[in-house]
């Protein structure tokens, strides 16, 4: 798994550069890469909330403080 957000948008738009290449690309293949980019979208998805959520909770307890 990636270390950061940046890590894996990277590897996520290398593998679906690889897998829009014309090169020939075994079914296999193919399902593994589309695998992992399934698991690295859902890692973003997951990194994305939580910024979120401490971006709401940040932003509510300003709100609350004034």
């Amino acid at each position: 798994m990636p270390k950061n957000y940046d890590e894996a948008i990277k590897k996520l738009n290398l593998l679906l550069e690889q897998m829009e290449s014309d090169e020939a690309m075994s079914i296999e293949q193919y399902k593994k890469k589309a695998t992992e980019a399934k698991d690295l979208i859902a890692f973003c998805e997951r990194q994305l909330k939580v910024m979120s959520d401490e971006l709401y909770s940040s932003e509510k307890s300003t709100s609350s403080e004034r």
